[in-house]
């Protein structure tokens, strides 16, 4: 399954591995779901990630974005053509569009107003799992 995940759901994954972006991130690193990126996003990850201020190590920010790059779908996006509340988050829609990502997982579901979306399923970290799960389901269960 190939999503987008908003930077937010990366930094509150890593630093509280417990709960829906904890679980989102260990399906990264395994590689059970893939990420789209471009290399904005992937600057935003490395520049986010390593903020003093999240104390993350920085083996396990470089163990992160390699599997990022080594497994995930790199897109070329065009600029987003409705703006948004913060323009910084355009680019993420403009990835999931351009790399027909399942959806777009962010904690910040008001930063991308439906009006917005140009039809990106924009879902929390809890409805995303609830829709891994659901993916994943075996027809016996």
């Amino acid at each position: 399954m190939t999503v987008v995940l908003d930077t937010n759901v990366l930094v509150s994954g890593l630093i509280a591995p417990f709960g829906p972006p904890g679980d989102i991130v260990r399906l990264l690193a395994s590689g059970a779901i893939r990420a789209c990126y471009d290399a904005r996003i992937l600057a935003e990850y490395r520049e986010v990630l390593s903020r003093p201020a999240f104390g993350l190590a920085a083996h396990r920010i470089g163990s992160l974005l390699d599997q990022v790059e080594g497994e995930g779908v790199l897109v070329t996006a065009h600029p987003w053509a409705v703006r948004l509340p913060d323009p910084e988050d355009e680019m993420f829609l403009a990835v999931a569009l351009a790399g027909r990502a399942r959806c777009l997982v962010t904690g910040n579901l008001r930063h991308y107003p439906e009006s917005c979306r140009q039809g990106v399923a924009v879902v929390s970290p809890r409805r995303f799992i609830e829709l891994y799960v659901d993916a994943t389901r075996s027809p016996d269960t």
